[in-house]
């Protein structure tokens, strides 16, 4: 029987739980994943007796960005195919971003790449002392085009001049720091810290935290719409094709530097 790349779960409470499930490839996402999540995404903003929503990770790993092996197979396909997954993949983003349900993400382990970018769509972010961030595209030749906007939004556009263009690993310290998780716990204690935000957040009327996270969104400057959604997605499947697109998914395959890396 295949894997569920993305499983879900609802409480009594009303507390869904959304799974990332591919621990052998440390929730390194492919395309079942992102549809499975865009679709649990849905899913849930959708049921009434949902309250709040939990992100997790199953492994060692909360995610460890794109499968690039899979990413790299992409790249040799159609232009057609590549814009069809940036599509889904920009729209997963955008849609857990305005979901009006509360969102809360419980990042342990790596969280890369789009991993990041999911956390960042999240209202709240709680990482255990272990976690390693990295936004990693421009380390093989692409470029983080659909999480950008939530990535701004959460750490602010000095620190991620920083960090999306050198893809430099950095720790909880400086992931709260600039503002992009909440509070760092424990390894192995992420359920203890997020139960008392869950139940702040069960004591809050659903209609006022709906209509407050639509406030929040329309007045910020980065919100993803349905006219920003294409072009964001196009530049994304576009970049794969490139030649250091090529070249930097080639390096990863073949455990090596890429070309333009001049050595020490």
């Amino acid at each position: 029987m295949s894997e569920q790349p993305v499983l879900t779960d609802i409480d009594a409470r009303g507390v869904a739980t959304v799974t990332l499930n591919r621990p052998h490839r440390n929730n390194a996402y492919n395309d079942a994943m992102i549809q499975g999540l865009l679709d649990a995404v849905g899913t849930l903003a959708a049921d009434e007796s949902v309250r709040v929503i939990v992100f997790r990770g199953n492994g060692n790993y909360f995610q460890a960005g794109a499968d690039l092996k899979w990413m790299n197979d992409l790249s040799k396909k159609a232009l057609d195919t590549n814009l069809a997954m940036s599509t889904i993949t920009t729209d997963a983003v955008r849609h857990l971003n305005t979901c009006a349900k509360p969102t809360l993400a419980l990042v342990h382990g790596g969280c890369f790449g789009g991993g990041i970018g999911m956390m960042a769509a999240c209202d709240i972010a709680i990482a255990s002392e272990e976690a390693q961030f990295s936004i990693t595209e421009v380390r093989w030749g692409l470029v983080a085009g659909p999480i950008i906007p939530q990535l701004c939004d959460a750490m602010g556009m000095r620190a991620l001049r920083r960090y999306a263009l050198t893809a430099e690993r950095f720790d909880p310290t400086v992931a709260k720091a600039c503002g992009l998780i909440h509070e760092i716990c424990p390894t192995g204690e992420l359920d203890t810290a997020a139960a008392p935000i869950i139940d702040a957040l069960l004591k809050c009327s659903p209609s006022a935290i709906a209509e407050t996270k639509d406030m929040i969104l329309r007045t910020a400057s980065h919100e993803v719409d349905d006219h920003t959604a294409p072009g964001i997605a196009l530049a994304h499947a576009l970049r794969r094709r490139t030649e250091d697109g090529v070249e930097g998914l080639a390096s990863f395959n073949e455990r090596r530097e890429a070309s333009w890396y001049p050595g020490k």
